[in-house]
């Protein structure tokens, strides 16, 4: 017996194409068309239907939750034209649907590792020192704090992540070396290129060829348009790759390491690179709202940020904003510059996140996952343990 459920038109014929699709009018016959699309949905439709060996049920709701009624499928109706077959009203008891919607609202069970001997963790617990990193990791999962920041399983080299680190050394070297030759001009657009090929010379082996020959000419590219674009703009009183430690807020000792500060007088914008789609970070760089109450992870990083360079009893600098340099442009070839002012409501609220956590941490409550069935980390525990 084979039973083919859902035949409603809101889940064939008029479903919305991924990413707002749109069609083109009826008189263009054309390659992905509506009509060609239709088509398609027909055959699909009836291998469906033909899977069924001898005997097959065919169904569509009436009613959607709120009550509205639902259109069936225009392909049931083509079906009926040519077959007389038995139709059948079917209603579900009242008890049963209560049941079934009572089990839409369970969440798969949070993962969750064997504990530590405290023999073990403890230690680590006695050297650990709060990030940003961290800190993000935490409140996304559990467990990734747990295997990322405390356990540190090693991670594998990727594409990405060594496209972005061959970057952030070449603009490192563009305002080191500007410093060390003292005559504030920066090196040569040629200089700036051959340290980033350098870099990605020397680090080839995360890389397939194509990976390899695909990266480097982009990132040449990239750069190119970088250098030429805000040569002549940068701040030359900065400081480059800023480690801060020893700092302590509520009884919570944080560090970081900061991609660069441009300085006028005390007042320091703290900078961060990003490589990768601007608009994708947009979400990222919100603040706690009704969708994500505990806000977006680069919005947190400015906070954190400004918090490290205000409590820094080494230097009298306070942090005026952050901002995040993102070194690849956008759709449009655009290269963006997302400037955040900061203030005592961010750094409050990030404060009562870095206390809440640190807390956590310390009472050894990482062992559990968070369970969201698209964690990379619980989806980890949960294979491991099949």
């Amino acid at each position: 017996m084979y039973f083919f459920v859902g035949c409603n038109a809101g889940f064939w014929e008029k479903k919305r194409k991924p990413g707002g699709g749109y069609s083109l009018p009826d008189t263009i016959w054309t390659s992905g068309t509506s009509q060609n699309d239709e088509e398609e949905l027909r055959r699909l439709f009836y291998v469906a239907i033909t899977r069924a060996e001898q005997h097959l049920h065919i169904s569509y709701s009436r009613f959607k939750t709120d009550g509205k009624e639902m259109e069936p499928s225009m392909f049931i109706a083509e079906i009926l034209d040519r077959h007389q077959l038995p139709h059948e009203k079917t209603v579900m008891d009242a008890e049963v649907l209560a049941e079934f919607q009572a089990l839409q609202f369970l969440q798969p069970e949070a993962p969750k590792v064997e504990e530590m001997e405290d023999a073990f963790v403890a230690p680590l617990l006695e050297k650990f020192v709060m990030n940003v990193t961290a800190l993000n990791n935490y409140l996304k999962c559990p467990l990734e704090f747990y295997f990322r920041n405390l356990v540190r399983i090693p991670s594998p080299k990727n594409e990405a992540t060594e496209f972005g680190s061959a970057v952030h050394d070449a603009l490192e070297k563009l305002f080191r070396k500007m410093q060390e030759r003292g005559t504030e001009t920066f090196p040569s657009l040629v200089e700036f290129i051959d340290d980033f090929a350098n870099y990605m010379q020397r680090h080839r082996e995360s890389f397939t060829k194509q990976q390899f020959d695909r990266r480097m000419e982009y990132g040449k590219e990239v750069l190119t348009n970088y250098y030429e674009k805000y040569i002549n703009s940068f701040n030359k009183i900065v400081a480059i790759e800023r480690n801060i430690r020893n700092v302590v807020v509520d009884g919570v000792p944080l560090k970081g390491k900061l991609d660069k500060l441009e300085f006028e007088g005390k007042m320091v914008n703290v900078v961060d690179y990003k490589t990768g789609d601007p608009d994708k970070a947009i979400p990222k760089l919100k603040r706690p709202g009704d969708k994500d109450p505990l806000g977006g992870d680069y919005w947190r990083q400015a906070a954190f940020y400004k918090i490290l360079v205000d409590e820094y009893e080494l230097k009298d600098w306070k942090v005026a904003s952050v901002e995040f340099d993102f070194i690849e442009p956008d759709k449009k070839k655009n290269y963006r510059k997302e400037r955040l002012p900061i203030d005592e409501s961010d750094t409050g609220e990030i404060k009562g996140q870095i206390k809440m956590v640190w807390d956590k941490i310390q009472a050894r409550e990482f062992y559990t996952g968070c369970g969201k069935e698209d964690c990379h980390w619980c989806e980890f525990v949960r294979t491991r343990e099949a």
